[in-house]
């Protein structure tokens, strides 16, 4: 699936592997190749007259810039990187969300920490080794395994956590991000399977994000060899915003709650609840990934500013 990155200058470090894969006319030259047809690294090389050695060390920096992915395939001498260009579009906001003076507390929190659930099939957990308990079957939410949990999905319900607010007493608190990568929940993969996947916090909700795809069709980047190729294989990166001003999915307003209304430091912990409204009008059901699996390295993450 091709994709479209948004950034601002806040993306520092993407933004910089972005501007060194750019700032060479053979990589640009590499790229305007790859948007007809894939190659490896031997036919860009042929292409622009270069060593193969040259033409390897651009497409690994383009890699590293997330703007194409390879994958090996077999050659007369061993096997050779395929190189397929993945991004369409590159946005970036001339703006940022920080201010220099403020302090940020980050909390990562693993997918299979949850506190409470509410699943219907189809469901199921697996780790990086493979299934924890069986598919299809609830009950298995509550095995103790379920901490090395690296992908869960359920096909309607809800999983919720919890997160300590030991840190925000007697402090100004600016803003509450929630990030974490998702997708729609279908029999094996569904490039055309909708979902309404809503976000609460403290039992409010912040808005809702839908889905258009149970992505597959290609390996997520982090996914295990033993998983298949059939079923799902990554989602994208979703950050649900509170502010001052209201609350935010990505860029895009999403209700005029304003950050006061959640109560985030009158209780113990911070409830964070993830899944699909009763009411939804896509009941696709969800696909949670975790730092192992799917395409971005990380797990639940929660970001509090304070000023």
């Amino acid at each position: 699936m091709i994709q479209t990155i948004k950034m601002n200058l806040d993306d520092m470090k993407h933004l910089a592997s972005i501007a060194k894969a750019l700032s060479s006319e053979t990589r640009i030259e590499i790229l305007r190749h790859l948007r007809h047809k894939d190659l490896n690294v031997n036919e860009i090389a042929e292409l622009l007259d270069i060593p193969a050695s040259s033409s390897a060390a651009h497409v690994k920096v383009l890699e590293e810039a997330g703007m194409i992915k390879t994958s090996l395939q077999p050659g007369i001498r061993g096997s050779m990187k395929l190189c397929h260009i993945v991004l369409d579009h590159i946005y970036v906001e001339m703006n940022t969300m920080k201010n220099l003076e403020q302090v940020e507390e980050v909390i990562k929190m693993p997918i299979g920490s949850f506190t409470d659930y509410k699943i219907e099939p189809t469901c199921g957990i697996v780790s990086n080794k493979g299934p924890i308990g069986s598919e299809d079957e609830p009950r298995c939410f509550y095995l103790p395994e379920r901490v090395e949990a690296q992908l869960i999905w359920l096909g309607n319900g809800y999983i919720e956590y919890r997160f300590p607010t030991n840190t925000l007493a007697d402090k100004d608190m600016m803003r509450l991000e929630i990030s974490m990568e998702l997708c729609s929940e279908d029999h094996e993969y569904n490039m055309h399977y909708s979902s309404d996947i809503t976000l609460w916090v403290n039992q409010l909700e912040v808005g809702t994000w839908t889905c258009p795809s149970d992505f597959g069709g290609r390996r997520g980047n982090l996914n295990p060899d033993w998983w298949p190729d059939k079923n799902t294989q990554y989602g994208m990166l979703k950050t649900w915003r509170i502010t001052e001003q209201g609350c935010y999915l990505d860029e895009e307003k999403s209700s005029a709650r304003c950050l006061k209304e959640f109560s985030l430091s009158k209780q113990d912990y911070i409830s964070v609840r993830i899944g699909i409204k009763e009411d939804a009008n896509n009941k696709g059901g969800m696909n949670l990934f975790g730092e192992g699996f799917g395409d971005f390295e990380q797990n639940i993450v929660m970001k509090i500013v304070f000023q």
